[in-house]
């Protein structure tokens, strides 16, 4: 043994035996303090101390290359499959990231945290696929992302489809089993369905790496707008019905703006209610057909959506609401005829808060749309008394995707909307001004124990405004419901809220339809 090794090995024993005589508290000032794990008050730390910052609405100026890509050419920039980051940690996720350019211009920073550590993922463009898309200059090196995916054998245990997206603004989009693509999440709506809207965005995330046998995939995310900041946590559940459920804490910049709690936001084009749109082999086209409202007090509301010719507003007063969401109930691929976007497979989200949201209502904005290619529709809870600036709000909710929310509501629901002119076919009766008819197939619940004696049901109708001419029920054997038929009058000019649910005696057996309708 040499005089270094002999040296080392004495030294070595010294030092043990001199800590042997230490007290304990001694040794415990001498070891190192653990590292704190990064966690989701680090970024509810960040958002408090970011509202209280002036807001930058100037987003960085992206690369010339970046700015000038159209949609086609973005859309060519994939991330390569082989470089999909937690990989190593063993588990059935893996973390991809988006080129930025096209409308995508805000760069956001994603870092992964491994053992409580959280390290930023710099940029490469070897991350990416740049197929036809040709950069005659090199990107720099600290560009930052414009979004990220996370995919997880979905449909197939040998197979990574995408289970979660979050990609421009404060918009994120999950999947279940057997769902394309529709509707969007947002991580919070401002002065939504006014010309004074902003759209908050996400600056920053952290991606957890799960474990070998995760069945959950954790993301934060902190939010940036002039009207408020915010810390999110995101938990996704993936599988049949993927579920997410997100944790919030908002800290409001400035006071006495419109703000929406757990916005959805889809598109409506062609319905069986509307046919103003008709030149086209498809019949409908639209990834939620209808909102469905279940209030503090245990009703159930069914509004179907409408592409209006002017933008509209409609609220639905409420208190400690159980739920809402925007539906896709026709599953008919005859009833869409479209082999590529499949809007038979676009899945309904559901949202359900975690704890009381208090007084307010579920506020429903519809943009008028030329096309099926602009998200129009969007539904969202507005609390009552508006956020104050240097306090601290914090609420949670779960939102579901899914291809069959029928379980949802007890009772039968309404699956079809029509209006017409209320006149029967070659009929010489007049035509009555203002009037209009309407015609709901409710099906499901316990309708179908009715069909041999549809006597036993009524319709109970009512309008906010006008009056109801005339109502009728008849048994539809093809849905094994009720088909009910309301004739509405209203003044020129005016809008009636329409209302019609079912019962028998005194038990309703439908979930309660809305629609509002006005009078050319």
């Amino acid at each position: 043994m040499s005089d270094l090794n002999r040296r080392t090995l004495l030294s070595t024993f010294a030092a043990a035996s001199t800590n042997a005589l230490l007290p304990e508290t001694v040794l415990a000032q001498a070891q190192p303090a653990p590292a704190p794990r990064f966690g989701y008050e680090d970024v509810v730390r960040r958002a408090r101390d970011l509202a209280g910052t002036p807001f930058d609405a100037t987003p960085p100026r992206l690369p010339e290359e970046l700015e000038k890509l159209d949609f086609d050419a973005w859309r060519d920039i994939r991330f390569r499959a082989d470089k999909a980051l937690l990989a190593s940690s063993g588990g059935p996720f893996r973390l991809q990231v988006f080129m930025l350019g096209h409308l995508f211009k805000r760069p956001v920073t994603v870092n992964t945290i491994r053992d409580g550590i959280a390290t930023p993922i710099p940029f490469a463009t070897n991350l990416f696929d740049f197929g036809r898309t040709k950069l005659e200059k090199p990107l720099p090196v600290n560009l930052g992302f414009a979004g990220l995916r996370l995919h997880y054998p979905l449909n197939d245990p040998r197979v990574f489809d995408e289970a979660i997206a979050f990609l421009g603004a404060s918009y994120f989009r999950f999947l279940g089993r057997g769902q394309r693509y529709g509707m969007s999440a947002r991580g919070l709506a401002v002065n939504a369905g006014t010309p004074n809207e902003e759209f908050p965005f996400f600056r920053e995330f952290w991606v957890e790496a799960p474990g070998a046998n995760a069945e959950r995939a954790t993301i934060y995310a902190l939010l940036d707008s002039e009207t408020a900041t915010g810390a999110y946590r995101f938990d996704l559940y993936p599988g049949r019905e993927s579920v997410v459920d997100v944790q919030v804490a908002l800290f409001a910049r400035r006071n006495g703006v419109k703000i929406g709690f757990a916005p959805l936001t889809s598109m409506f084009f062609i319905g069986k209610n509307d046919h103003r749109f008709h030149d086209d082999f498809r019949p409908q086209l639209h990834d939620s057909e209808g909102l469905l409202v279940n209030s503090g007090t245990g009703e159930w509301l069914w509004r179907p959506l409408r592409n209006p010719s002017q933008m509209e507003n409609s609220a639905f007063l409420d208190r400690n609401i159980k739920g809402f969401g925007l539906i896709q109930r026709d599953r008919n691929f005859d009833h869409y005829q479209d082999l590529e976007l499949a809007y038979e497979t676009r899945p309904s989200y559901w949202v359900e808060p975690r704890d009381d949201w208090g007084e307010g209502r579920v506020e429903l904005v519809e943009l008028p749309t030329p096309d099926e290619t602009n998200d129009n529709i969007v539904a969202y809870w507005v609390p009552k008394d508006s956020l104050e600036p240097g306090k601290q709000v914090n609420f949670g909710y779960r939102i579901i995707a899914s291809l069959n929310l029928a379980r949802l509501s007890p009772n039968a629901r309404a699956i079809n909307t029509f209006q017409t002119t209320p006149r029967a076919l070659g009929s010489s009766e007049p035509r009555e001004a203002n009037a209009r008819r309407f015609i709901i197939d409710f099906a499901g619940g316990d309708l179908n124990y009715f069909l041999h004696d549809p006597g036993l049901v009524e319709v109970v109708p009512s309008t906010s405004q006008g009056r109801i001419i005339r109502s009728s029920i008849v048994a539809n054997v093809v849905t094994q419901g009720i088909r009910a038929t309301i004739d509405v009058q209203v003044d020129a000019g005016q809008t009636a809220d329409l209302r019609a649910f079912l019962r028998s005696a005194d038990r309703a057996l439908t979930e309660t339809w809305t629609f509002p309708w006005k009078a050319e």
